[in-house]
Order: C-alpha cells, then sequence, then structure tokens
C-alpha cells in the first residue's frame, strides 16, 4: 500500500486570494450598481481574504450583500464573467505558502504518493499549477468540474487518490476548511488542517485529527496520522 496526502488548493497549497478578490471587483466594477453600493460591494484583499478562497459565487454573494443587491439572478449572470476575469489574471499576485514546495517533496522522497483535490474548476487549478511551475509534484488534480459532485462529497477524494496511485486505507487530507474536514470525515479518513490559510487558528474548532502552523511541520504530522 502506498500512503497518500491529498491536498486542497486555495488557502492551504497556494495564496491566492488577491488574485480572487481582483477578478470579483472586476463584475462589480461592471454591474450596474450605484457608486455607494459599488463602494461596498468591493471586495478588500486583506479583510476579505477569507471570502475569496471559499470561491466565486461566496465572493458575489458577500460583495451584494453589503450592497442591499444580493439576488440569486445577478450571482447567476456575473459567475461566469467572474471565472473569466479570473482566469485572465490567476497568477498576478498568487505564491506558493512558504515551504509547501519543500514539503510536497520530501514527501515524494518519503514514499508518498501526493494529490490534489479542490473546488476550483479544473481548468483553471491546472493553469495556476503549471504557471507556478508545481504541476508535476502532484500524481493528480481533481477540479470541482471533473466529476459530477464536489467536495465535501468523497468522490473527488477517492478520485485523486486512485489518480496519484496511492492507497484509499492510507490516506489523508491537507485543507483549510470546514468543506475539507467534512470531506475527511465522511471519507472516514484523517483530516489536518493548516493555521496559516485566511481563517487562521478558526479551524481548531472543528477538532481536525492536526493542524500545522507551517509547512514545515508537515512531515511529522504526516507521519503520525498514517505511518
Amino acid at each position: 500500500m502506498t500512503p497518500c496526502v491529498i491536498f486542497d488548493l486555495d488557502g492551504t497549497l497556494a495564496d491566492t486570494s488577491t488574485d480572487l478578490v481582483a477578478a470579483a471587483n472586476v463584475c462589480f466594477d461592471a454591474m450596474e450598481l450605484t457608486d455607494a453600493e459599488r463602494r461596498l460591494a468591493r471586495l478588500d484583499p486583506v479583510s476579505d481574504a477569507g471570502v475569496a478562497v471559499r470561491g466565486g459565487r461566496r465572493m458575489l454573494s458577500t460583495g451584494l450583500e453589503r450592497a442591499g443587491r444580493l439576488s440569486d439572478e445577478l450571482i447567476d449572470a456575473w459567475y461566469q464573467p467572474l471565472l473569466d476575469a479570473y482566469a485572465g489574471a490567476l497568477d498576478v499576485h498568487t505564491v506558493m505558502y512558504p515551504g509547501a514546495v519543500e514539503s510536497v517533496e520530501r514527501l515524494r522522497r518519503d514514499g508518498y504518493a501526493v494529490g490534489i483535490c479542490t473546488n476550483k474548476p479544473a481548468a483553471m487549478a491546472e493553469q495556476l499549477m503549471r504557471s507556478l511551475g508545481v504541476r508535476d509534484l502532484f500524481g493528480s488534480l481533481i477540479g470541482a468540474d471533473t466529476l459530477p459532485t464536489r467536495k465535501p462529497d468523497v468522490a473527488p477524494l477517492w478520485a485523486a487518490v486512485d489518480g496519484c496511485g496511492g492507497s484509499r486505507g492510507a490516506s489523508l487530507l491537507v485543507g483549510d476548511s470546514d468543506t475539507d474536514h467534512k470531506t475527511a470525515r465522511n471519507a472516514g479518513v484523517p483530516s489536518l488542517l493548516v493555521t496559516f490559510s485566511p481563517e487562521g487558528d478558526g479551524v481548531k474548532a472543528l477538532e481536525p485529527d492536526a493542524t500545522i502552523d507551517h509547512f514545515d511541520e508537515l512531515a511529522e504530522a504526516v507521519r503520525r496520522l498514517i505511518g
């Protein structure tokens, strides 16, 4: 059996929030809003980083709610334009978190299979990972639209495990959110949550199997959880 570590992407492997916020603000600027509504809707790359890593619809709903213009119709109408704006500038500010690359490389040297399971559209995740020069480190990449379901459903997680040649019975999920925690619980595998994401120490309230404050702590935590 090959032990396996599957990673979430946004807020876990890479700090993508600034580019995500920029794409949302492109949409808010283009909407038929008053100047006052637009000022309220626009997201802040620092204080709204936690909103950003929860996805495009969350960003749109948050901004529109603040502006008093929340509606399913507006969210549906602007979701694709948001994706288009993001696809055109998804690597302007995005960086891998400190120690991420080195930690993944160490896992590979130690005999672990590694993959990615993200709720980001697969083509965008592929594009971003290649732009950052790290796609070849991961044996699999499963996105939000690879399968009919997404996290917290277990199917994408198992597809990521299977795709990188890992063992389902000796795998864990590294993430940064309640969605990742629920996915791991649904699959019956350990969850390891990072505290350096926008959620910070708040993830500890989810009572995951482990947390790390820096990627330097990953290898030891993985060995403790799955051997």
